[in-house]
């Protein structure tokens, strides 16, 4: 079920990608993976109706999930590289 949010996430404006996995060893743990490329986005998706859908999921749980949101401050390239090799 989760699976069938992934695309018409992907479609949705300042998604960068969604991947859903699934444990090899549990089939009961499921990991969702957005990446949005601002906060305001991301927030607009979480007032969507497809992120209901994505919270009744969860309330079906026969456990509780566990929810976890990951934000990145900054971002570099390969100048993070160069300064790390020339100390």
């Amino acid at each position: 079920m989760v699976k069938a949010l992934r695309e018409p996430t992907r479609a949705e404006p300042g998604c960068v990608d969604c991947h859903v996995y699934q444990d090899l060893h549990d089939e009961n743990l499921i990991v969702l993976e957005e990446v949005w490329e601002s906060r305001r986005d991301l927030d607009r998706h979480i007032r969507s109706h497809r992120y209901r859908h994505v919270l009744a999921l969860m309330e079906t749980a026969s456990k509780r999930p566990e929810i976890r949101f990951r934000t990145i401050s900054h971002t570099a390239g390969m100048e993070i590289v160069r300064a790390a090799r020339q100390r």
